[in-house]
């Protein structure tokens, strides 16, 4: 069984977070949706979602991927918050995959994830990256990036082929019908 962390700040975006989750349970993946803070968290759209643990409570845990949603603030909550910087070192120390969408990959800037590494974001925010790609998703090693909500599908459905390979990917796609 695949395990995936996502992490949730209040502020989130809306897609780009309930679609992975969505796509990579549909391929089997055990995800945990967990919150930096307790409670129904709102996300950047006024978007309710209720998180299947809280941060605390997983730091200790092994997960195959990290993933990121953007939005804002959440991209701001989540690069504020000590625990993440602290578990994307430890996913990184144990070599295991780290995925970032939209303006999330501020937040692995800040913690030295990208160093050496290409990557794209949301254009908004693609002046406060040296190895800038404009690519939908870029995969560079064990990191994969994504551009936006727009890109959230394409992105989460590489996730699925990271971690289960091509042909569940084309199961899963051929559930949602994706364009990809």
């Amino acid at each position: 069984m695949k395990t995936v962390l996502v992490t949730l700040a209040p502020g989130f975006e809306e897609i780009e977070t309930i679609t992975v989750v969505d796509i990579l349970r549909r391929a089997g993946a055990r995800v945990t949706l967990a919150a930096t803070v307790t409670g129904v968290l709102e996300g950047s759209r006024s978007i309710k979602v209720a998180p299947d643990a809280l941060l605390e409570a997983v730091m200790d845990k092994e997960f195959d991927l990290i993933c990121l949603p953007g939005g804002q603030p959440g991209t701001d909550n989540l690069n504020n918050d000590p625990r993440i910087a602290k578990l994307l070192q430890k996913m990184q120390n144990q070599g295991n995959y780290i995925a970032a969408i939209c303006a999330a990959p501020i937040v692995l800037q800040k913690s030295g994830i990208l160093k050496d590494k290409s990557m794209t974001c949301h254009p908004s925010v693609q002046s406060q990256f040296d190895a800038y790609i404009d690519e939908r998703v870029v995969l560079d090693g064990k990191l994969i990036t994504s551009q936006s909500p727009g890109t959230a599908m394409e992105f989460a459905l590489k996730l699925v082929e990271i971690l289960f390979g091509m042909e569940r990917m084309k199961k899963v796609n051929a559930g949602v019908l994706a364009r990809i």
